[in-house]
């Protein structure tokens, strides 16, 4: 390869947040492509190389905070080695304590889904290497996402201008699981892969999964499975009935891979059962059965000349169905609900030549998306057959002007369309004697146009510094439009609003990040202005299974979608300090912060806002040993929204030793070996969420001791 060239696909591959070489899948001496970077959706670039005791993929050594600096709004980051100790069940499990995220935590382990910024269900996409997870969890808080951390390399959380790329879906940010199930390397000694197993006490919780990647003479496979289970968990003073769970699955995928790029394909199969604990679930004994089949397709291709340096595609096809099961009106149990989903996403991008201009180097890319959705539902589902189809073009473009400063500028234009059948419910939604809401079908169609531009420039010692603005659209989806009935599960009679209008919101977001040496820190404060918000509001009215009854019943509270404007503001600091060495390592301190506020035009609160958080601790790593002592309070949430009640404060106090060692892979068939102890909630506090529907009628789980074994090989 020319050596000019070389510099150019550099350029390119280290300016563009949205293209990044999947080298930070594997240890660098696994990938046989040398002149070739196989991207992933991952704004990240530039990960070092995994290192002893850092475990295959692991792109910092155990401990150390992730801090990415060459993207214009920070992006949080959990590592391999991070799930391993964790062993999160969902990725509201993985992400829940993370500065500006929290999670729904509707069911623990099984159906508890992010929330990015007090933003939460149609605000945040959730996919797994690039393609939408598929499931119907933006539905319903009940709903369980169809995605385990277990077997991902990572886990990402997109904010900013990036998000343009998948759409008006991810107005407040992407949760992005990354695997290699579309294979996109060959291990250099054949094959790679890890085992990981674990206990809870809390839970009697058990949990077994495994990865392995092989490949030879331009192919490449990988295999995973997983399984998970655990009893209702025990919390301060007693047991959380109804709140078991189990899940299984596992995933097989081939790949071509050539001197000019790749293409491959890969089958996944998700499925669960789990119980949904307090109030009338409990009473009823609900349980989901969700189950999904998936294809994913993902390539790309770089040509030796002409305007395009590559061309990559995403493409993936699920069918996703759960019931709902519990004992019913007539006191029998059976099935109650039942949600189908089947959707499709494409996704192709051509990323440009650089253009070498006067203000300095230009190189961005183009692409095209299209999806569909059908979401069918029987029996007591609140929502009637949907018909969703959207198609949009992007456009991402950066300069660099001088050395270390970078402008970026990013826009997209959508087309929406949504088919269901409407209903016209009373104003005051209370029942007139003698007359049924009116029903009708209805076609909605919209066209979200949005637009970013943002700043990042390098800084003395190492810091960087970003300013974002963003305008976005989002169309209104089919439930917050459609919605017209009973949702047991969640103990709510929801009712849509066919004129709703589309959502816009101005962004302005700057950040100062240091990620080198022992100092390693992110700040972020961020300003939202919505126009039009579309939220989720309590109107006071009780119902029972159906409209006529609202207003006397006494089992279902009634929810609205309705639409006002609205502000939200907050800030994120994160930091880590190796301040004492100690043999080969530090002993460090580390703290946090996270806060959100969001309120209406007339005063009053948005709903279901997570608290105010602040936790430090110390860590010590050193010579294949890790220890740590952290505290996370959670202040009293009392700025709530009108039907909503206080929230009180929580402290988790937690704990963690592991040891790691690196083996003779001749000897012991593996590579690495990492044995480790962690405790959540120590102090056995009691632990409400104020961003949950059932924070009245749950607490989160009691004092855990999760013991952990991870083999890489």
């Amino acid at each position: 390869m020319p050596y000019r060239r070389r510099l150019a696909l550099l350029a390119v591959s280290t300016a563009l947040p949205l293209v990044t070489g999947a080298a930070g899948q594997a240890r660098a001496e696994d990938i046989k492509l040398e002149e070739i970077t196989v991207s992933s959706p991952s704004p990240i670039v530039g990960r070092p190389a995994a290192g002893p005791g850092t475990g295959m993929g692991a792109a910092y050594p155990i401990g150390v905070l992730p801090v990415v600096t060459n993207t214009f709004s920070p992006v949080t980051v959990v590592t391999r080695e991070q799930i391993a100790r964790d062993q999160p069940r969902t990725l509201g499990d993985a992400l829940f304590d993370r500065p500006g995220i929290s999670s729904t935590t509707y069911a623990p382990g099984a159906a508890s889904r992010p929330i990015i910024r007090g933003l939460d269900n149609a605000r945040v996409r959730i996919q797994e290497n690039g393609i939408v997870n598929g499931g119907v969890s933006d539905l319903g808080e009940d709903h369980a996402v169809p995605v385990n951390p277990l077997v991902a390399d990572r886990l990402e959380v997109i904010r900013g201008p990036a998000t343009l790329r998948y759409g008006s879906g991810a107005i407040g940010g992407v949760v992005s699981a990354e695997n290699n199930r579309v294979p996109t390397f060959i291990p250099a000694n054949g094959y790679t892969g890890q085992v990981t197993t674990g206990y809870s006490t809390v839970d009697n919780g058990r949990l077994g999964a495994a990865t392995v990647d092989a490949g030879k003479d331009g192919f490449a496979v990988h295999a995973d499975g997983f399984r998970t289970a655990a009893d209702s968990y025990a919390i301060p003073g007693g047991i959380q009935r109804n709140s078991y769970n189990e899940s299984q699955g596992g995933s097989v995928g081939v790949s071509a891979i050539g001197d000019r790029g790749f293409v491959g394909v890969a089958f996944s199969h998700y499925n669960a059962i789990y119980a949904i604990p307090g109030g009338e679930a409990e009473q009823a004994r609900t349980r989901l059965t969700p189950n999904q089949d998936r294809v994913l397709s993902r390539g790309e291709y770089r040509p030796l000349d002409g305007p395009f340096e590559a061309i990559r595609y995403w493409a993936g096809y699920s069918v996703y169905r759960h019931d709902e099961i519990g004992i019913g009106e007539n006191g029998i149990e059976g099935r109650q609900a039942t949600f189908k989903n089947r959707e499709a996403e494409l996704r192709i991008e051509a990323q440009h030549v650089p253009v070498f201009t006067a203000l300095g180097t230009l190189t961005g890319a183009i692409g095209v998306q299209a999806d569909r959705r059908s979401i069918n539902t029987q029996l007591e589902a609140f929502l009637p057959q949907t018909d969703s189809r959207a198609g949009a073009i992007y456009l991402f473009e950066q300069l660099e002007v001088l050395p270390g400063t970078r402008l970026q500028a990013a826009g997209r234009i959508e087309g929406d369309r949504i088919r269901s059948t409407a209903a016209l419910f009373p104003g005051d939604y209370l029942p007139v004697d003698g007359e049924d809401p009116l029903a009708f079908r209805l076609t909605r169609r919209f066209a979200p146009k949005s637009a970013s531009v943002g700043l990042l420039q390098d800084l003395p010692y190492g810091f960087v510094a970003s300013l974002t603005g963003s305008y976005v659209e989002r169309a209104p989806t089919g439930y917050e439009l459609f919605s017209q009935g009973p949702h047991d599960a969640t103990a709510t009679f929801e009712i849509g609003d066919p004129t709703l209008r589309l959502e816009r919101a101005r962004t302005v977001e700057a950040s100062i990040r240091h990620g080198d040496g022992p100092l390693r820190f992110e700040a972020t404060g961020y300003y939202t202005r919505y126009t039009g918000f579309i939220y989720k509001r309590l109107t006071g009215a009780l119902c029972d299974d159906d409209f006529a009854s609202c207003g006397t019943g006494d089992e279902l509270r009634q929810v609205v979608y309705s639409q006002q404007n609205a502000t939200f503001y907050g800030a994120e600091l994160i930091g880590q300090y190796d301040a004492v060495p100690v043999r080969n390592g530090f002993l460090g301190v580390e703290g946090r912060f996270d806060a959100v506020r969001a309120t209406f035009d007339d005063g009053t609160n948005v709903p279901r806002i997570p608290p105010y958080r602040l936790g430090g601790g110390v860590y010590l790593r050193a010579e294949g040993w890790f220890a740590r002592v952290n505290l996370l309070h959670a202040f009293a949430h009392t700025r709530i929204a009108p039907f909503e009640t206080d929230t009180p404060g929580y402290n988790d106090l937690r704990a963690e030793v592991s040891y790691t060692k690196a083996l003779d892979p001749a000897v012991y068939g593996a590579s690495e070996v990492t044995l480790g102890l962690q405790g959540r909630n120590l102090l056995d506090d009691d632990i409400r969420n104020s961003a949950s529907f059932k924070k009245d009628e749950i607490l989160l789980p009691g004092r855990n001791l999760r013991l952990f074994l991870t083999a890489r090989f």
